[in-house]
C-alpha cells in the first residue's frame, strides 16, 4: 500500500505477538526434486520402495515414486516457522498428522497456519506456549497435509532470543 514502509528488519513473531485466530501463509513456495525425496528417504533409513523404486512404484495405485510423508511433514513445518515459530524454542507436540493427497516430485508446497490456542507457561517466564494448525497446499490447491503443532515460544526481550549478530568494529 502507498506510505507504508517495508521492515527494515524480520526479528519473527514473540509470544505478545500472536491472537487466536490469525492465519499465517508462508510467503515462499518449495518445489520437491527426486534428490530431495531420495536423500531423505535414504537418511531416515526408510526401505520402503515406494519412495525410491521407479519400477516398483509403477505397480502400485500410485503408478510412480511417492514422496517421503516425513519429508512432507518436515518441509511444511519448515515453510511455517518465518510466520510461526522463528522465536520457538521448543516443539512439544505434533498430532493429527493427515494426509489426505499424495505428493510426487515436481510438486510445489506452501504452508497456511492458524492460531488456535495461547496460554503462559507455568514453568517459565520467558516463552509462552502457541498451538497451532497447520495445512500444505499444493499447486492445484488441494491441501496434502493437515497437522496441529505445539511449540514454546520466546516472549519480547526474552534474553534468549536477542539477535547473535555480531557487531563490527569498524565503520565501513
Amino acid at each position: 500500500m502507498k506510505g507504508e514502509t517495508a521492515l527494515k528488519d524480520w526479528p519473527g513473531r514473540y509470544f505478545e505477538d500472536f491472537e487466536i485466530g490469525d492465519v499465517y501463509r508462508s510467503r515462499i513456495g518449495r518445489t520437491i526434486s527426486e534428490t530431495d525425496n531420495v536423500w531423505f528417504t535414504v537418511l531416515t533409513m526408510n526401505t520402503n520402495q515406494v519412495h525410491f523404486n521407479a519400477e516398483f512404484a509403477a505397480r502400485t495405485r500410485f503408478r510412480k515414486p511417492l514422496v517421503n510423508s516425513c519429508l512432507t511433514v518436515s518441509l511444511v513445518t519448515g515453510l511455517s516457522v518465518p510466520d510461526t515459530s522463528e522465536n520457538g524454542t521448543a516443539n512439544l507436540s505434533w498430532t493429527d498428522i493427515e494426509l489426505p493427497s499424495p505428493v510426487f516430485v515436481g510438486d510445489t508446497l506452501w504452508a497456511e497456519s492458524e492460531v488456535l490456542d495461547l496460554r503462559e507457561s507455568r514453568s517459565n517466564k520467558d516463552v509462552g506456549i502457541v498451538s497451532i494448525r497447520t495445512r500444505g497446499i499444493n499447486q492445484r490447491a488441494e491441501s496434502v497435509i493437515r497437522f496441529r503443532r505445539t511449540f514454546m515460544c520466546y516472549r519480547r526481550g526474552a534474553p534468549q532470543a536477542a539477535s547473535g549478530f555480531p557487531e563490527p568494529t569498524e565503520d565501513w
